[in-house]
C-alpha cells in the first residue's frame, strides 16, 4: 500500500465496519440509529467477522479479499438496495429510515466496488510482485557488504 487512495479505501472500511458493528450492538439493546437497524442480526454479525478476514487481505493487496468483500456486501446490502430502489420507481414514499438504510446500504455497495477496482488497477502490485525465495536476499540489508577505508586504496608497488 503505498497511494493515498489505498490507504483511504481502507480507512472507510474500517470506519463503515465500525459503524455497522456499533448498529448491530445498538440494535441488540433495543436501540437504533437515525431509525437504521440491521436486516438480519444473525446474518450481520457473520458479515462483520467475515469483513475482518476481507480486510486482512486487502491490506496485503490480495484480489481475492477485494472480490470476497464485494460478494459479502454485494449479497447483503444489494438486496436492500434493489428493493428501496423498485419501491421508488414504482412511486410509492419511503420513510426517512428507510431512506437512511438504503443510503447506508448504498454506501456499503459502492464502498466495495470501490475497493476492488483500485485493487485491479494497481500498478505497483503487478510491477513489484513479492517474491520470497529471492527477497530475504535481495531486500535484507544485514547480507550487504561492509565496506572499509582500504577496500579502494591499494598501494602496492609495482616493479
Amino acid at each position: 500500500m503505498q497511494k493515498l487512495s489505498s490507504y483511504l479505501l481502507v480507512i472507510f472500511m474500517i470506519m463503515f465496519w465500525a459503524f455497522r458493528a456499533v448498529l448491530t450492538l445498538m440494535s441488540q439493546m433495543g436501540k437504533d440509529i437515525m431509525g437504521v437497524v440491521p436486516m438480519n442480526t444473525t446474518i450481520e454479525i457473520i458479515l462483520l467477522f467475515a469483513v475482518l478476514l476481507c480486510l486482512i487481505l486487502v491490506v496485503k493487496r490480495k484480489v481475492i479479499g477485494a472480490a470476497l468483500y464485494l460478494a459479502l456486501y454485494g449479497f447483503y446490502f444489494g438486496e436492500d438496495v434493489t428493493s428501496k430502489v423498485r419501491l421508488i420507481t414504482e412511486g410509492q414514499k419511503l420513510s426517512s429510515s428507510e431512506m437512511a438504510s438504503a443510503l447506508f446500504s448504498l454506501i456499503g455497495v459502492i464502498l466495495a466496488v470501490a475497493v476492488l477496482i483500485e485493487l485491479l488497477l494497481d500498478k505497483n502490485r503487478k510491477v513489484h510482485p513479492v517474491d520470497k525465495k529471492t527477497d530475504w536476499f535481495y531486500k535484507n540489508e544485514q547480507f550487504d557488504r561492509k565496506m572499509d577505508d582500504r577496500a579502494d586504496k591499494n598501494n602496492y608497488r609495482t616493479l
